[in-house]
């Protein structure tokens, strides 16, 4: 058959060779090329080239590789490899009978083959002096123009993917370490999404992560709701995943422990109770937007409509008794008019106040109480009237003659509505959130977070929600921590301004996202949602990221996606999902969609707005310890 080939088909090419004048002589210019491109075909796309390659420059082009092709008219480009290198037969295709029976009955015939890829066209490089840069193309290469392939240094320089916060090594790339700048602001303030199925490796990009951004002088805040990262002062003991980090010539390494700090709710255990920087703490009622309060709880529309009542009562019970704002004090009173219940509770309302005053207007309902009206609602105006059964308040500060005085004053004067079944309800609501015991009430027990501590550059803030036993109340930590950092962080930038200095960068991480902030629940948390999408607005502008970390993207909503530029996109088998992501995430290849559902753990697609585009990248193994792994 090597015969027939011989003798059939290279003399014709030689012909027709001889015919066209004879060989062309290589340029000199043209050595190193690895092949060149080929004609358009009737399928062909804009911005997408075929390039063939001599056989034995097969593995010289392998996917995500650049190349640069200089079109025979002059012009040069930049590529990427999106698919392939394949190998096809020169003359015959490559299912052919005649290849399909060599194949199957065996046999050493090997017919002479070439290499094929798909090349992306990134760019056309325009000269100017010394000067190099990349626009959009307006043509195209021209057939028969070499390609090379760009070498490592060349192609780090144009995939701008330096950075003081290493993820990884760029696939097709020998030695491209891909990182993210943390001193950008349009990079981690306008916030990440790190994605991926169970075993992808997530947790690894996040663990690699936050050593690196502490590192690099971010100030890290860990939402942790499994307690996977509790044991990150530690560096990995693992010897498989010590020995991959030699092979990249790095090495075990934990976060400084003077620098990081576990904290978890009063009352509640840390998957590393050894820590040796472990905080207990506890929430303030007051800080919890009233409006978050209830769509959290998941309160009827009743309910609702009674805790507000019950919170405007309490309020004023507040005023009445000198506790807020304090009697003669123009700055409280200056608070209570800017307050924005939207963002924060009344300042110093705590669950006792507001479960008293609940209880005195179920004791109302109960009694049927209503003081007879007289003439144009006499009654209504009437502050001495007690239609509250005689109830007594039972909690601090309240449960004293005058604050029980207090209580039922104003209960009477607000005619709250009646329906002892609804009250019933909301008190029982209340009373679980109590029975939690992790309200600050007092002056006992662990203080609430001090949220000006968590900006502090190079620190990381671990905390530990998996012994909570109740999603609510991770949410409830979830939003107060957002309020206040948001606060603090607005503060620490004001007083950077003042000093002409730069403020603290600040990265919070939000594990399991999808739980917080899920699809199914928009619709019942509108309020909460608000807040994120009004902190994710802020920080932009304040050095404030957000980065969710979830295995169910789908169960995020399209608003929450949409607040991110920044992804990491691990193993993804769900169709519907890609599909989501596809219209999301901009400028990533068909060639990386198709390959998502098959990465290997520790692969993934990394797609930052300093790279000139998405970037395949196998995951560095995470230095620090990890308390279990994917």
């Amino acid at each position: 058959m090597s015969d027939a080939y011989a003798n059939g088909i290279a003399p014709a090419l030689a012909a027709e060779v001889a015919a066209a004048g004879g060989p062309v002589a290589r340029p000199a210019d043209h050595d190193g090329s690895v092949g060149r491109t080929l004609f358009d075909l009737p399928g062909s796309a804009d911005l997408t080239v075929t390039v063939l390659l001599p056989n034995d420059h097969l593995h010289r082009a392998p996917s995500q590789s650049l190349v640069r092709i200089r079109s025979t008219d002059g012009r040069r480009y930049l590529g990427v490899v999106t698919a392939g290198p394949f190998a096809e037969p020169d003359g015959l295709r490559g299912d052919s009978p005649m290849l399909q029976a060599v194949a199957t009955h065996g046999g050493d015939y090997l017919p002479p083959y070439h290499g094929r890829i798909q090349v992306s066209i990134l760019g056309e490089e325009i000269r100017d002096g010394e000067t190099t840069s990349l626009t959009p193309p307006r043509l195209r290469p021209l057939p028969n123009s070499p390609v090379w392939v760009l070498d490592d240094a060349e192609s780090a320089g144009v995939l701008k993917c330096d950075g003081d916060v290493r993820l990884g090594l760029a696939a097709g790339h020998e030695g491209v370490v891909v990182g993210v700048p943390s001193a950008v602001k349009s990079v981690f303030p306008r916030h990440t999404a790190i994605l991926g199925t169970t075993g992808g490796g997530k947790s690894n990009t996040v663990a690699g992560l936050v050593k690196r951004a502490t590192a690099a002088g971010m100030a890290v805040v860990l939402l942790d709701v499994e307690g996977e990262y509790t044991r990150l002062h530690e560096a990995n003991g693992d010897a498989k995943m010590s020995a991959a980090l030699a092979a990249r010539g790095l090495t075990p390494d934990g976060v400084p422990s003077d620098a990081m700090t576990v904290y978890h709710l009063v009352g509640r255990d840390t998957t590393n109770p050894a820590h040796p920087h472990r905080q207990p703490f506890s929430l303030q009622f007051a800080y919890l937007s009233p409006y978050q309060v209830f769509e959290i709880l998941g309160l009827s529309d009743a309910q609702q409509e009674r805790f507000l009542k019950a919170y405007d009562i309490a309020k004023e019970v507040m005023r009445d008794l000198g506790i807020f704002p304090a009697r003669n004090s123009p700055e409280q009173e200056q608070m209570v008019m800017e307050l924005d219940e939207f963002e924060r509770g009344y300042p110093r309302m705590t669950l006792g106040i507001l479960m008293d005053v609940v209880e005195a207007c179920l004791a109302r309902a109960d009694s049927g109480g209503s003081a007879k009206r007289g003439k144009r609602g006499q009654a209504e105006d009437d502050d001495e009237g007690d239609d509250c059964g005689g109830y007594v308040p039972r909690r601090k500060p309240l449960n004293t003659p005058v604050g029980a005085a207090a209580v039922r004053k104003r209960v009477h004067a607000a005619n709250p509505p009646k329906n002892a079944i609804s009250w019933r309800g909301l008190l029982g609501r209340l009373g679980r959130l109590n029975r939690l015991n992790v309200f600050f009430d007092d002056d006992t027990g662990p203080p609430p977070v001090k949220y000006p501590t968590l900006l502090k550059p190079g620190s990381l803030s671990v905390f530990d929600l998996s012994d909570s036993g109740y999603s609510e109340l991770n949410n409830l930590v979830i939003a107060d921590l957002l309020r206040g950092i948001q606060q603090a962080q607005d503060a620490a930038c004001e007083e950077a301004e003042k000093k002409g200095d730069k403020p603290p960068r600040v990265l919070i991480v939000i594990e399991e996202a999808h739980e917080f902030l899920s699809d199914e629940r928009i619709d019942q948390t509108p309020i909460l949602f608000q807040q994120v999408a009004r902190i994710a607005k802020r920080g932009r502008k304040r050095w404030l990221g957000l980065c969710f970390v979830t295995q169910l993207p789908a169960h995020l909503p399209k608003q929450v996606l949409g607040l991110c530029n920044s992804f990491v996109l691990h193993k993804l088998t769900d169709p519907v999902v890609v599909n989501l992501l596809r219209r999301q995430v901009g400028g990533v290849d068909d060639g990386l969609w198709d390959r998502l559902p098959g990465l290997a753990p520790g692969q993934a697609v990394a797609a930052f707005p300093h790279l000139t585009r998405p970037i395949l990248v196998s995951v560095d193994p995470a230095p620090c310890q990890l308390r279990m792994t994917e």
